[in-house]
């Protein structure tokens, strides 16, 4: 008996550590003298042939898995997608192997087959979520290298969604599935929120555009990180008049984007500018929210630091600018501070300049407070 540690590389975005499985390979036998081959073997053409052979004569051995992993990877490599699938759908009932599953999905993924993708996801969540264990800590180096790998091949079956979702460009009902399958697996998910405002459009695009807020709602539940659902919710409170959830949802969206982390493949450069555009959105319902309440302090405070961050979004901006006018004119008309309504009366007329929902309101007060100072 010979003990052999077999290291199989996975090549993708994100990309995955190396992983090493482990298995007793009998040199004495047959199918021992086959995987040792296997595992010494650098010519592709040659490898894929001694691959085929075992599986065709030892579909369940123990190390079958690995096996088949190194057969789809080579298929993988020349594109040829159905044979690794076909592999793959061969393996899987008798050695449901992570690595297998993963190469599998790569396949469907490749192919660009809807079906296939979210069957091989499963199956590959499936199979890392039992490789990482129950969640105790791990026992050493190796055990914890192990787990760290597991949970990234977790991570890809969730990207595999995503990037096929983003092709569903014109199949909307195909997109919300997908980025719904998304959600159901992992609210907590990495790529939920990249693919939050194609979920949204693609409701609006099926004729399902009154789930918006509901969806929202939905994905801005607890433990969630998605901080663009969370300002659609926020939105949604707002028009609903509903101010504590207004507050609350663009308090979460600040939480959240403040702790994302950068994605991978981005630069420094647009992450910041995508973190100061939800910071920017989140600030300013925070101020909407409480201006509701008529907590004008901290109406004002908010407003003001989202203010420098909406550059660009002049829907937005000029919304701001509305209730900066009425939390610096209330201050000031409650403590008969004059200069301070006068700065409530400017924000109102900046806002009546730019498009808004609130701009014809904007005007009107602007010219009531005009008034009320005597024309100065």
């Amino acid at each position: 008996m010979k003990r052999y540690i077999l290291g199989l590389a996975l090549l993708s975005l994100p990309a995955l550590a190396q992983e090493k499985q482990s298995f007793t390979i009998n040199v004495g036998t047959p199918e021992g003298q086959l995987l040792q081959s296997i595992g010494q073997e650098t010519d592709d053409l040659r490898k894929e042939t001694l691959a085929q052979d075992f599986l065709s004569k030892y579909p369940k051995h123990e190390g079958a898995g690995w096996v088949c992993a190194q057969l789809e990877s080579i298929l993988v490599s020349q594109k040829d997608y159905d044979k690794a699938l076909a592999a793959g759908e061969a393996t899987w009932p008798n050695v449901p192997d992570m690595d297998m599953a993963y190469y599998a999905l790569k396949a469907a993924v490749g192919k660009e087959d809807v079906e296939l993708v979210k069957k091989w996801s499963e199956r590959t969540s499936e199979a890392a979520r039992k490789a990482a264990g129950t969640g105790k800590a791990p026992a050493d180096d190796e055990e914890k290298k192990a787990i760290e790998y597991a949970k990234s091949v977790d991570e890809y079956s969730e990207y595999a969604l995503y990037v096929v979702a983003l092709k569903q460009q014109d199949n909307p009902k195909t997109q919300i599935d997908l980025i719904e399958t998304i959600e159901k697996r992992n609210i907590k998910s990495q790529y939920l929120p990249l693919a939050t405002a194609s979920y949204f459009a693609a409701l609006s695009k099926a004729g399902e555009g009154g789930k918006v807020c509901t969806a929202a709602e939905r994905m801005s539940a607890a433990g969630s990180r998605d901080a663009e659902a969370m300002l659609v919710a926020a939105n949604c409170a707002w028009r609903g008049q509903k101010a504590a959830a207004v507050v609350t949802y663009g308090s979460r969206a600040l939480e959240v984007i403040n702790a994302r982390q950068k994605p991978e493949g981005t630069s420094d450069s647009d992450f910041a500018k995508m973190k100061e555009n939800i910071a920017g959105s989140a600030n300013c319902y925070v101020g909407v929210g409480y201006s509701l309440e008529q907590k004008w302090g901290p109406a004002n405070k908010s407003l003001r630091a989202a203010l420098p961050m909406l550059a660009g979004n002049e829907e937005l901006r000029g919304t701001a600018l509305f209730y900066l006018g009425l939390a610096n004119y209330s201050l000031g008309k409650t403590i008969g501070d004059r200069g301070q309504m006068r700065q409530g009366m400017q924000f109102f007329q900046q806002s009546a300049g730019i498009k808004n929902p609130m701009q014809d309101q904007a005007e009107k007060n602007s010219k009531l407070i005009l008034q009320e100072l005597g024309g100065k």
